[in-house]
């Protein structure tokens, strides 16, 4: 078994290849690392963070002959993975197992091509954070692969501190279908000029809590790799989201392969390779000065809305559709405020000081003195529409009108008003005191001046604003839903279950949640609303919803509100 073995062969130092070295040698085995050229290997050597004596650096391929597992992270590339398996398989004793770190390729090809069908797999890694402990790593088998191999090599992973999931040879596996897709469509907004690169990024990581944005997460890849892994995985499935987007392609013929070449979508300095450039967001536009806020609404996102207001420093007015609902929402906000005292969190004073800032009531004539309104109702059109007409005809004029919808349309709500050019969307995440990112949507009708305000008071929240035009789920939402939509349709096909999925996303890509979990928080109904919301927009076939959604929602199964949905919950 290879995991018996203290030898280990790798060939190919780059981002994977380093990665794999560092871990064998931090786990006390013996590592031959091999490269094509003395070029290669000095270049190579330099991305080896682990020190000891247990490595051994060479061009000669022979030398990978007395280990027990032999490892190959070369390019994307089919013909170099199969032809460097048939050299080696006549040099190494027939015990020796291969593995191929491939994410777009068939490991059954690849194995076949290998001589020896029955000892070769895939092990696909997540090398973006090389340190974590307990990250997963996804181990492949192919139809012919020994159980016993697959056993040893888990035993392996686990060693080396990592969690062994096991998947099918589907193309992408788990981590690299869903990724994938998801890091080409962010490129493709970026390149269609619908959000700006630090607009995406901000979006993606203050919005969802994912480590990095997915335009950094192609630098920390590689573009040249990106491009060949999209490149495999198109062909193989003809899926159009894996077709590279085409700067992805102008962008490797220039050179501007990301970090390791010192620029990709930022430039990166030689003290550590931090991402450079300017903030997401607008260039600064004139703004009205906003000196009360309103909210309309009573549930959990007006609520938390009214709070960031009025902890702010905003005199905030809440509107309800009732007395009772007026009140209850006053008793929320109070109840969210005491938990902050209690955690330490807000000072004792704040309490006292907020709640004076902000008063209730249950018609819209309240809302008279706001210079700036946040609708916060149903997610239903005509009710929206319908606050937006009675906004109009109480507000003053210049008051900026914003609606919190995630997905409908905001010129919709905009032309509900005699002012459209004063109406801007104005997407909060929940929980809106906790979640520091505001979508900030623009009709081809806001004016400067709204679109500004929106900006300028997201600063004053201590929000973190990104701009977008007004377009069905904006940046997150168009972002994540086909994600989330495609780890759905994944479970359904059986090759994986939805713990399996989410261990990947999370022990792997270190996402703070699994795709199918995020769905059971969102709820079910909700997320299949947003998901026929994005195939209606664009009429797109990969953005139909998922089948196995939509019968879980017809079933009643929406998620963790109801106790069962792609997971069990307790209630």
């Amino acid at each position: 078994m290879p995991h018996h073995s203290s030898t280990v062969a790798v060939f190919g130092l780059g981002t994977t290849g380093a990665h794999l070295v560092d871990l064998l040698l931090r786990a006390g085995r013996q590592v031959i690392a091999v490269e094509a050229d003395d070029t290669a290997l000095r270049r190579g050597r330099a991305r080896v963070t682990a020190t000891g004596d247990g490595a051994e650096f060479t061009t000669d391929m022979a030398r990978a002959a007395g280990a027990g597992l032999v490892i190959e992270a070369l390019p994307e590339r089919l013909e170099a993975k199969r032809g460097l398996f048939a050299r080696l398989h006549p040099l190494c004793p027939p015990h020796t197992v291969f593995a191929t770190t491939t994410t777009g390729l068939s490991v059954t090809e690849i194995a076949f091509g290998a001589g020896r069908a029955d000892r070769t797999v895939g092990l696909h890694l997540f090398p973006l954070d090389p340190v974590r402990e307990g990250a997963a790593v996804e181990v492949v088998g192919t139809p012919l692969t020994a159980d016993g191999v697959l056993a040893g090599i888990g035993e392996l992973i686990r060693d080396l501190g990592r969690i062994p999931v096991p998947v099918a040879d589907r193309p992408g596996f788990i981590g690299g279908a869903l990724t994938m897709a998801y890091l080409n469509d962010a490129v493709t907004m970026y390149e269609r000029r619908y959000a700006s690169r630090d607009s995406i990024d901000t979006a993606m990581t203050l919005g969802c809590g994912l480590p990095r944005g997915p335009l950094a997460h192609l630098d920390e890849m590689g573009l040249d790799t990106a491009y060949d892994t999209l490149e495999a995985l198109y062909g193989r499935t003809g899926d159009p989201r894996f077709a590279p987007a085409p700067t992805l392609s102008h962008m490797v013929a220039a050179g501007l392969t990301g970090r390791a070449a010192g620029r990709g979508f930022y430039v990166y300095g030689t003290g550590g390779g931090v991402p450079e450039g300017a903030a997401g967001g607008p260039a600064a536009a004139p703004s009205r000065p906003v000196r009360r806020i309103g909210v309309v609404g009573s549930g959990t996102m007006a609520v938390g809305i009214a709070e960031v207001c009025a902890r702010s420093g905003f005199p905030t007015v809440l509107v309800a559709r009732s007395e009772l609902r007026a009140k209850e929402a006053r008793a929320a906000v109070e109840r969210s405020l005491e938990r902050g005292v209690r955690r330490g969190k807000l000072a004792p004073e704040a309490l006292g000081a907020s709640m004076d800032r902000l008063s209730t009531g249950w018609a819209m004539d309240a809302l008279g003195e706001c210079d700036l309104v946040v609708e916060a109702v149903a997610e239903d059109i005509g009710v929206k529409r319908a606050v937006f007409a009675a906004l109009d005809a109480v507000c003053p004029p210049g008051a900026v009108l914003a609606t919190s919808t995630s997905s409908l349309p905001v010129i919709e709500c905009a032309m509900a008003t005699g002012r459209p050019e004063d109406v801007v969307g104005m997407h909060f995440f929940n929980p809106a005191p906790v979640m520091r990112l505001v979508e900030v949507a623009h009709t081809v009708l806001t004016s400067p001046e709204t679109l500004g305000t929106a900006h300028a008071v997201a600063a004053g929240l201590g929000k973190r604003a990104v701009d977008c035009p007004d377009r069905a789920g904006f940046i997150v939402n168009a972002l994540l839903f086909p994600y989330l939509n495609s780890a759905v349709a994944m479970l359904a096909e059986g090759l994986a279950t939805a713990e399996e999925i989410d261990t990947v996303m999370t022990a792997g890509l270190g996402y703070p949640m699994g795709p199918l979990r995020l769905l059971d928080v969102i709820g079910l109904d909700v997320s299949l609303a947003i998901q026929r919301t994005l195939h209606r927009t664009f009429r797109e076939p990969q953005l139909t919803p998922a089948r196995h959604l939509e019968l879980l929602v017809d079933a009643g199964h929406l998620g963790r509100k109801t106790g069962r949905g792609l997971h069990p919950h307790d209630v």
